[in-house]
């Protein structure tokens, strides 16, 4: 499975740009994809991508062990992320974002876990 399709992709790209010009710009910015791992508890809730580098995203990445954070993710690196039998990471098809991810992350700090 693709970790996004083309119109997210390019939503990334036009959240990264915005991004580049300064974070005051982008701080309201909705996540636009879910990521997650079918086989434990991690998951990522991605706001854009480096429009300079495609492989370095940018959102909310939560491993499962209660310290979710704010910072950049290096896609091939969750690429060949295997579980069991082989299983990837997984983009959630039904996830639609409700919220900034900077309200994510509050809301994430404070469980300790993301909530989405």
């Amino acid at each position: 499975m693709e970790l996004y399709t083309k119109p997210q992709f390019e939503q990334l790209l036009a959240n990264g740009r915005a991004a580049a010009i300064g974070p005051e710009e982008n701080v309201s910015c909705r996540p636009v994809v879910k990521w997650f791992t079918p086989f434990s508890a991690a998951t990522w809730l991605i706001s854009e991508i480096d429009p300079d580098d495609h492989d370095i995203a940018f959102g909310l990445a939560d491993l499962g062990m209660g310290c979710p954070e704010l910072g950049s993710i290096y896609i091939p690196e969750l690429k060949a992320l295997k579980g069991p039998m082989g299983l990837g990471v997984e983009r959630d098809l039904h996830w639609r974002p409700t919220q900034s991810l900077v309200d994510y992350a509050s809301q994430a700090r404070m469980l300790g876990s993301i909530a989405a």
